[in-house]
């Protein structure tokens, strides 16, 4: 739980640090260069001389696809798991949905404004994926699926929730792998840790329900 909600608090925080840390044309603004001192010559003056990056460097199209997917990805699993209230009957498949979602929510609001911070990464991306289509994002359920879950309840419900879920969980974990570390924004960076970490442990709490 302390996991989640940390997840939460980190998204909420990468939102707002996306917001605050923005140009007058919607793109990051540049790092801050600072002056340093060089010591000069014996008998010269020292002198200053600016350093730092002038600009970070911008997001790349694997990073801005990453985003641009998992929005959709998370959107599925908000529609299953507003389900569980009326329809699991077990409380720690109710406990379970209610923390997916609420965090990943927030989850998507921060992804949604990082889009809108980068509108030239984007460009550059060509928007490649956006949107996210079933075939190109592991995991996702398929409207048969989905459909059978609606019509579920009780342990049947249960046991078909956490099923997907889980796949739904794997799939996110195999965008995480084609994303981390093989990009530039210590943003999305942070959201792939994230996603893998938090998930990887919801996968095993899954798997203790199902086996308890």
């Amino acid at each position: 739980m302390r996991n989640r909600v940390a997840v939460a608090i980190a998204a909420v925080a990468m939102a707002a640090g996306i917001l605050s840390g923005c140009s007058s044309d919607g793109e990051p603004e540049a790092a801050p260069s600072k002056t340093v001192l060089v010591p000069g010559r014996p008998g010269e003056a020292n002198k200053t001389q600016v350093a730092g990056p002038s600009k970070p460097a911008e997001p790349t199209a694997a990073e801005v696809t990453f985003v641009q997917m998992m929005i959709p990805h998370h959107a599925q699993a908000l529609e299953m798991s507003a389900l569980a209230p009326d329809r699991a009957a077990d409380e720690k498949v109710r406990s379970l949905a209610s923390r997916i979602d609420t965090a990943q929510k927030v989850e998507i609001a921060a992804m949604k404004s990082w889009l809108k911070q980068h509108p030239n990464a984007v460009l550059k991306a060509h928007g490649r994926n956006h949107g996210g289509q079933h075939a190109d994002m592991p995991g996702m359920a398929t409207p048969e699926q989905l459909k059978r879950l609606r019509e579920a309840r009780g342990e049947a419900f249960d046991k078909l929730y956490l099923d997907l879920m889980i796949i739904h969980h794997q799939g996110a974990l195999t965008m995480v792998k084609d994303v981390l570390y093989k990009g530039n924004d210590v943003t999305v960076q942070q959201l792939a840790r994230d996603v893998e970490s938090t998930q990887l442990a919801e996968i095993g709490r899954m798997q203790d329900i199902l086996e308890g």
